[in-house]
């Protein structure tokens, strides 16, 4: 028999997808525990430094799947930084083998090379206000096509400012999907799409639909 597979979770559930190319979308999510950066304004801590996770087998997961919400294809597999587990590739072949939907969201510090093309990858670009933009590997823009998105956390001008250096010097825009999405509570969402009015470039708006509703 295969030797058994667990990988460390913060937690599972089922939501609307609040944010990326399948946002409004009910989504069953795996978040992965553990994080390789320490972004100023994250949001998730509790995947990070909290070390409260459970060790659950591939299989266990994609039974609970199975068992509550096959009619959803969507999955979100986040983090954390999911990439940092090896476990998330087999992981990843058995939602597809299930003619699911999957999209990953990851930091944009560790190469997307072995991920599987089928995936929707969601990859930040670190600003400056996150304190982590020498972690971004920009190698990893190869790896991506239209169906992806590279998004880009913005506090402040600079943060804007930087994320536009970025889009010209890579050519981001001819490559794949680009969202900009406004720290939380930081910077309005209306401020920033005034921004993006200003400079006529076709960037996407991002809001987390999910904290609007309250939602996890």
């Amino acid at each position: 028999m295969p030797p058994t597979l667990n990988l460390k979770i913060s937690e599972t559930f089922f939501s609307i997808q609040g944010e990326g190319p399948f946002a409004g979308y009910p989504t069953f999510f795996v978040r992965l525990f553990g994080c390789n950066l320490k972004c100023t304004w994250c949001d998730t801590l509790y995947a990070r430094e909290s070390d409260k996770y459970q060790s659950i087998t591939l299989e266990e997961i994609i039974k609970l799947w199975e068992n509550h919400y096959s009619s959803i294809p969507y999955i979100a597999i986040t983090g954390g930084e999911p990439l940092l587990q090896p476990e998330v590739y087999p992981l990843i072949d058995r939602f597809l083998n299930k003619k699911c939907i999957v999209c990953i969201e990851t930091n944009g510090s560790l190469s997307l090379k072995h991920l599987p093309p089928q995936v929707i990858k969601v990859m930040d670009l670190k600003t400056p206000s996150s304190g982590m933009a020498d972690h971004n590997l920009y190698e990893n823009i190869d790896f991506l096509s239209s169906k992806d998105v590279i998004k880009f956390v913005i506090q402040d001008r600079k943060d804007f400012e930087f994320a536009l250096d970025k889009i010209k010097t890579f050519d981001l825009i001819s490559k794949t999907q680009v969202y900009f999405s406004p720290v939380f509570e930081k910077l309005s969402p209306k401020e920033l799409a005034n921004w993006l009015l200003e400079v006529k470039l076709p960037i996407r708006l991002q809001i987390q639909l999910h904290k609007l509703l309250n939602l996890k």
